[in-house]
This record gives C-alpha cells, sequence and structure tokens, in this order.
C-alpha cells in the first residue's frame, strides 16, 4: 500500500561524472518524501514539535540500487505503509522511472520527546501520531 508519492525530475546537478544520480540524492529525497506524506496527513515537523512535543530523527537508512537513473528522467518515489515499533517506526521506499524500479529503501526513526532542558531522550511513538497515518 503506498501511502504517498513525489515526483521528481532529475536534473543535472543530481548526478555524478558518469551521468547518473548521485546515490547520496536518494536519502534526500527519501526525506523530502517523508515530509511530503507528512503535510499529506496535516502534519510538519513544527506541528509534531508544537502539538506533540516530539521529533522523529533518523536511527537508520539503507537503500538498494536496481537501476540508474539519469539526467532528465522523471522519477516518482513511493512511500509505502509504515510499520510500528514501540520507540520506532520504519517508512519503506520505492524509486520507479516509468515501469523500471531504480531503488527500494528505508527510514528508521526514532520517536523522542523535548525535555524542560531543551534536549530530547527517546519515548514511545504516541497513539496520537500514529493516528495520522490510518
Amino acid at each position: 500500500m503506498t501511502l504517498f508519492t513525489k515526483e521528481v525530475t532529475i536534473e543535472w546537478g543530481d548526478c555524478d561524472e558518469a551521468g547518473i544520480v548521485f546515490y547520496p540524492n536518494y536519502f534526500y529525497w527519501f526525506d523530502c518524501t517523508f515530509q511530503g506524506l507528512l503535510r499529506s496527513r496535516g502534519l510538519s515537523q513544527r506541528d509534531i514539535r508544537h502539538k506533540l512535543k516530539g521529533v522523529t530523527p533518523l536511527v537508520d537508512v539503507g537503500a538498494t540500487f536496481r537501476s540508474p537513473g539519469a539526467y532528465d528522467d522523471v522519477i516518482t518515489i513511493e512511500a509505502g505503509e509504515i510499520e510500528w515499533f514501540e520507540r520506532r517506526f520504519k517508512v519503506p521506499y520505492t524509486v520507479k522511472c516509468g515501469d523500471r524500479l531504480l531503488a527500494t529503501g528505508h527510514e528508521l526513526r526514532a520517536w523522542a520527546q523535548y525535555k524542560d532542558d531543551g534536549g530530547i531522550k527517546g519515548a514511545n511513538v504516541p497513539d496520537e501520531f500514529k493516528a495520522y497515518f490510518k
């Protein structure tokens, strides 16, 4: 199940000397897709901070590259169904150019609450946050 889809046109600056997408851009696109998913559910990072007193730091990311993306390709990044854990959640991603699979990946994000001193500490993912994705 796809929760959110973002379309991106690969620009010249997204590519390396071989003319294919420089791999760190996929991780940037994953994050942009997550931010778009939040907005599509009526949330933003500011909302998470102010309404829910939380933050969603990355604790693990990964990708498997299947086919190269190149300048002028129009790609779609799909955020799949979130896998929930007690203090973390995993967002899977699929990147395609038309029917061609370019990459799959994930972000594992923790839930943390702000402390009175301004720092953060790990906490359980609140049901209120999870409800935005049902």
